[in-house]
């Protein structure tokens, strides 16, 4: 399943993961369920979130046995019975919810949507987000694993019927030894339907997607740039001077003055805090430099700012600079990263941990991300924010025609969370019917359309302009409407019916389960 995700990104194996821990808890009791869906998640996030260790070998090992949990709880509440297929599908969507929302506000990162973005799924996120796409992969595994199952065990009978002596008197007639099971004996049909049912109906829902709304046809166009300033990757910013960074990001922009381009931007984008303040961004000289780039290119520009908010506290916000050198919005971050940008606890923490790498703590921003320009409106999600399918559905609902992402991943020595968050670009715009643009200091940067398509990106550690037409849409997308609480709802209902449908119909894994229990039982008895 880790497989699926990027970098590796080879999503078809997200079905066969899924089909063999189907197989799996059809043979085992609660406990060994509990125990097979935990190995099950670490394998999944430790190859999924391993980058956490960069920063903190223990803290991330800790981490990613905490998250293996989510796997393993799902496991334990799903049924040996035939209503798995159902179960485990909801089962996951639940798990995967909580996850991305506890604790701390939840980690989203190395879920298994991300591994669908470049799938044949992915348009379905326009009906249910990137929680269907959870779903989806779990209800096709499901399927698949009964089909590949009951085949293996109807051909298995088959060919012990073959042998001699008993395979003769089985295939020519004759009554059977006392013991050796017939073909007749092996159910085949319902098991078979069923996960040709699961399959189809995974099918259709991501044909469905294709033909949904998809934010409608294009209001408008706007020429848009995105800024790398370039750099060096795996660095934390107390080993980045401030100004180098900022100095990068005004070489960059400068190649882009008015006339320099057939088609010169209307709105340009820097990445996350590029402008990294030790006073108020009022008055300061970058601010005065930032201004005078949006005259000179005539453009609206988007920077990423960060300045003190108090003692032991700090602002992470985009600022909106308009084509006359005015600051006409601002959004500060709403989710933070725990441990990266504040500490939880942190007069607890202190006495367990090294603090030094997070000194301040950000300020918690509020609102839907909505930002009015020059340039339209705006919906922004800062680095982390894109994971959130919550942060581009509030931006949408609040009058969004453009989603923006100003990002900072360069203390990331590796490509894994870059193309993590890239594939977070194309579920976000799938699921909010928007064009949307992504700006990093390091890369990735990235153009990506409403279909989820990726236009442009940047290559990483090198300067990068990306400068091109996207579209802007004012359509709702199903998803956009309902929300989560439709797959809310159809998860809940996956676990009940799986679980009546074991209650009602065992399988023959259950009945094989259930006498293997009875003879221990009564072995242990004598």
């Amino acid at each position: 399943m880790a497989l699926s995700l990027p970098p590796f990104g080879m999503w078809i194996l997200a079905f066969p993961a899924a089909a063999v821990l189907w197989w799996q808890l059809g043979l085992l009791g609660v406990r060994r369920r509990l125990a097979a869906g935990w190995v099950f998640g670490l394998g999944l996030y430790g190859i999924g979130l391993w980058w956490v260790t960069d920063f903190n070998v223990y803290g991330g090992l800790v981490l990613i046995v905490v998250e293996a949990l989510a796997v393993a709880l799902a496991s334990a509440i799903v049924p040996r019975g035939r209503g798995r297929t159902p179960a485990l599908a909801g089962a996951m969507v639940l798990l995967e919810m909580a996850r991305s929302s506890w604790p701390f506000g939840g980690l989203p990162l190395g879920g298994v949507a991300l591994g669908q973005a470049a799938g044949p799924l992915a348009e379905a996120a326009r009906l249910g987000g990137p929680d269907l796409l959870v779903g989806l992969v779990w209800l096709g595994g499901g399927g698949l694993g009964a089909v590949l199952v009951t085949g293996a065990r109807w051909t298995r009978t088959w060919w012990a019927a073959r042998s001699e002596p008993a395979g003769w008197r089985l295939l020519t007639g004759h009554a059977p030894p006392a013991g050796v099971r017939t073909l007749g004996s092996v159910p085949v049909a319902g098991p078979v339907v069923a996960g040709v049912l699961a399959v189809a109906v995974t099918a259709g829902v991501a044909v469905a997607g294709r033909s949904a709304p998809d934010g409608g046809r294009a209001v408008s166009t706007i020429e848009v740039a995105a800024v790398q300033g370039g750099g060096v990757r795996g660095l934390d910013e107390l080993e980045v001077p401030p100004q180098e960074v900022f100095d990068a990001q005004v070489a960059a922009t400068e190649l882009l003055e008015a006339g320099s381009a057939s088609h010169p931007p209307a709105l340009i984008v820097w990445p996350e805090d590029v402008v990294a303040l030790d006073q108020p961004l009022a008055g300061s000289p970058e601010e005065q430099t930032v201004a005078s780039l949006a005259r000179a290119a005539r453009a609206t520009v988007l920077a990423g700012v960060t300045e003190p908010a108090g003692p032991g506290r700090f602002r992470n916000e985009i600022v909106a600079f308009a084509p006359d050198g005015d600051i006409v919005a601002s959004y500060e971050k709403v989710h933070r990263v725990p441990f990266g940008e504040y500490v939880p606890w942190r007069g607890l923490v202190k006495h367990l941990a090294n603090l030094s790498d997070v000194p301040e703590d950000a300020v918690a921003g509020h609102g839907d991300g909505t930002m009015r320009t020059p340039a339209g409106d705006l919906g922004t999600m800062v680095s982390y924010e894109v994971f959130f399918a919550d942060r581009g559905r509030a931006a949408t609902r609040g009058g969004a025609t453009l989603l923006v992402v100003p990002t900072n991943t360069s203390s990331y020595s590796t490509a894994q969370v870059p193309t993590q968050e890239v594939a977070a670009d194309r579920l976000q715009a799938l699921s909010e019917g928007r064009d949307l643009v992504q700006a990093a200091p390091t890369g990735f940067s990235d153009l990506v359309d409403n279909q989820g398509r990726v236009l442009a990106r940047s290559g990483l550690g090198h300067r990068a302009l990306l400068v091109g037409r996207l579209s802007m849409r004012d359509g709702r997308t199903v998803y956009e409407r309902f929300g989560d609480l439709p797959v809310l709802a159809g998860a809940l209902a996956g676990i009940v019916g799986g679980w009546l449908w074991a209650a009602l119909v065992p399988s023959e894994e259950a009945k094989v389960f259930r006498r293997r229990r009875l003879s221990m039982r009564r072995q242990g008895h004598s």
